[in-house]
Order: structure tokens, then C-alpha cells, then sequence
């Protein structure tokens, strides 16, 4: 007989079918099994926010045969009436026996439900494969936690550390499937950031190249509104939602410039010079943006570090020595003092994509909501 973690890992493989779809929603996966037989009868996912969760469409597969099963679930079954009623209540309908939960939730709207379940008189049990879960909620599970989104900095660089030649020649530092990796991350968050040295360089569209791909929405820092909307970001606002963030003190009329285009504008404090980004992280999760991919340049990726507001990072890395000490290097910013101050990657990953590298880790921050129990 297969024992809980297996069918876990089934209601994972479900959960991930839904990556960048839910939002504001986490997705989630959930499988029925038939406690004699220990087969799966029915699995189900949660699509995007508005439609069923994923205990509700696996229990609907699954008809008179949850009847006495056991149902899977990576997060702990919501117990609210949201955009659609309680899953509790599907459960209890359907004549679950026995509920087994990834992770519980902390959304103090929706959480209890395991708890509500066994006052009914089913058995439950949280925490298995735990980490796993929480990894695959991890951008519901930050919002929710601390109040802003989750940031990935995403650093595509040489052997030396950086992004370009001299002359600003970038094209291409990394090979085709790490090009095509970052646009399954295009295609995974809410939104992808840069700062206007970027737009000036590249004139990049900033969108998803995938096949079946979603873009996220484009934000482009520009703290005194000095970019052309010439550039094909903002010629392209009515196509795919653009923000662009500016400081309080940016001039109205350069504004007017910019909505004329379609192009959002948003305003927040600033911050030494720059547009505060802790004040911008709380004006995107206002406006339920639970993931952020930053693809800036060096001086964008420095602030972000510098003010420890990383959660995540994917640093992929050329087969090319480019050196020059005018060349744009992929991490600017202050820095730390100490090295026990610099950001080390917890968790670390290495693999290899076609001529290029990717080291993948998790900040102390990200690690930390990771590792939060139930």
C-alpha cells in the first residue's frame, strides 16, 4: 500500500498545473484515493480565482466514489464563503472519510478547516510533504504572511559578473534554454520589473515567448518620468497591462503623457533619490500582485538586495569572460560591509542548460516562509 507522502506528491504534480493562473488564489492540487483498494479515483486543481478549487473539481470527478475515500489536498481545504462557497462543506457532501493536508492555511479568512472537519468526525492530518507545499503556494504564502509579494531576482551574466560588453552588447550572454527558462518564469508571476536603464539599453517587450504563455504585467521604475514613450513597452500598453512607478514629485504633465498611452502610473514615496521599493511592494499586493520577477539591471538587482527584499533567485550564467571595467556588472548597488552580511543562496540548486548554468536558491527571507510549520 502507498503511503501518504506518494499520494502527496500526485496532489503536487496537480497543483503546479495551475502556476501563474491563480492569483489572487494559491494554487493547489488535490487527488481522491480509494482507501482499499489504494487507487486514485479522481484528481482535481484549482484553474484561476473564481472557478472551483481543487478539492471541489477532484470531488466532482470523483461522483459516488469519495464516498468512505480519502481525499489530498497540498493546503488545508478553506472553511470561508469567498469567491465560492466553503470546500468544507463540498467534503462533508461528497462523504469524505479522511482528509490529508500538505499545509495548512494562514489566511485568517479561510483557515480552520481541518479543524472544522474533525469536529464532524473525519480524520485529518497536516503536514506532509510540508516544505514541498509550501513551495508551491509560496507567493499566497508571503502576501499573506507579510503583507507584500514575492520577488524573484532573475540575473542572466558572464563568468565575470556581467550583463554586457562596454559598448552595451548583450545579445546573447546565456543560450537558448536559459532564455527559454526565463520565459516560463515570464509565464509564472504576476508581474516582471525593470529600472529605465534597462528600457534605455534593450527597448525590451517584456513579455512571455512561450507557447500557451501569459504576460505578466510590465512595471518600469522611473523616478522623474524621463523615459521616451516611444519605447515598445509603452506602445504596447493596450496590449499588455504596463505600469510605470515613479516618485511623488514627478511632473503631472509627464504623467498625462504616459496614461494617454494606456500606461498606469503609480506614485509612491521616495527613498535617497529612488522610488522606495518596500513602499512599492505594498502598493503591488494592494493590488493583488502576489509575484514579482525582477529583471533589472545591476543597479535595480543592488537595491533590491541591498534592502534584503528578495525572496528568490535564479542566476543563470554564460559560457563567456567579457571583463572591462566600464562593462555593466549584474549586482550594483551599496553592497555589504562584511561578507557574513552578503545574501548566500540557502537551499542551492545547480543545473546545467544547454551551454549555460543556473544556480537556484532561496534567500533567508524566502527560507524563512518555507520553513514555517503548521
Amino acid at each position: 500500500m502507498k503511503d501518504d507522502r506518494f499520494y502527496m506528491r500526485e496532489a503536487l504534480r496537480e497543483g503546479r498545473k495551475g502556476l501563474g493562473r491563480t492569483s489572487p488564489n494559491p494554487p493547489v492540487g488535490a487527488v481522491v484515493v480509494d482507501p482499499e483498494t489504494g487507487g486514485i479515483v479522481a484528481r482535481g486543481y484549482h484553474r484561476r480565482a473564481g472557478e472551483p478549487h481543487a478539492e471541489v473539481e477532484a470531488l466532482r470527478r470523483a461522483g459516488e466514489r469519495a464516498r468512505g475515500a480519502t481525499l489530498y489536498v497540498t493546503l488545508e481545504p478553506c472553511n470561508h464563503h469567498g469567491r465560492t462557497p466553503p470546500c468544507t462543506e463540498a467534503i462533508l457532501a461528497a462523504g469524505i472519510r479522511r482528509v490529508v493536508a500538505g499545509t495548512r492555511d494562514p489566511n485568517p479568512k479561510a483557515r480552520g478547516g481541518l479543524e472544522y472537519l474533525r469536529s464532524r468526525g473525519l480524520e485529518v492530518r497536516a503536514g506532509v510533504l510540508e516544505r514541498e507545499c509550501r513551495y508551491l503556494c509560496r507567493f499566497f504564502l508571503k502576501r499573506v504572511l507579510t503583507g507584500v509579494p514575492w520577488v524573484i531576482l532573475k540575473v542572466a551574466a558572464s563568468l565575470d559578473g556581467r550583463i554586457a560588453t562596454r559598448t552595451g552588447d548583450s545579445r546573447w550572454i546565456t543560450g537558448e534554454e536559459a532564455r527559454r527558462h526565463t520565459h516560463r518564469l515570464r509565464d509564472l508571476c504576476d508581474a516582471i520589473l525593470v529600472g529605465k536603464n534597462t528600457v534605455l539599453a534593450d527597448d525590451p517587450e517584456l513579455t512571455c515567448r512561450i507557447p500557451g504563455g501569459r504576460n505578466p504585467i510590465r512595471i518600469v521604475l522611473d523616478t522623474r518620468l524621463r523615459l521616451s514613450p516611444e519605447f515598445k513597452v509603452f506602445k504596447t500598453a493596450r496590449e499588455v497591462p504596463t505600469w510605470i512607478v515613479c516618485g511623488e514629485g514627478a511632473d503631472p504633465e509627464r504623467e498625462r503623457v504616459f496614461k494617454a498611452l494606456g500606461v498606469e502610473v503609480i506614485r509612491v514615496p521616495e527613498k535617497a533619490g529612488r522610488v522606495d521599493l518596500g513602499a512599492l511592494l505594498e502598493a503591488l499586493s494592494k493590488r493583488e500582485i502576489l509575484s514579482v520577477l525582477v529583471e533589472g539591471g545591476g543597479e535595480v538587482h543592488g537595491a533590491f538586495l541591498d534592502e534584503g527584499l528578495a525572496d528568490e533567485i535564479f542566476f543563470f550564467v554564460g559560457p563567456v569572460i567579457i571583463g572591462g571595467k566600464e562593462a555593466p556588472q549584474a549586482v550594483a548597488g551599496k553592497g555589504p560591509a562584511r561578507l557574513s552580511q552578503a545574501l548566500w543562496l540557502k537551499d542551492l540548486r545547480i543545473k546545467r542548460l544547454g551551454n549555460s548554468l543556473l544556480l537556484h536558491g532561496l534567500s533567508e527571507a524566502g527560507l524563512r516562509i518555507l520553513e514555517s510549520t503548521s
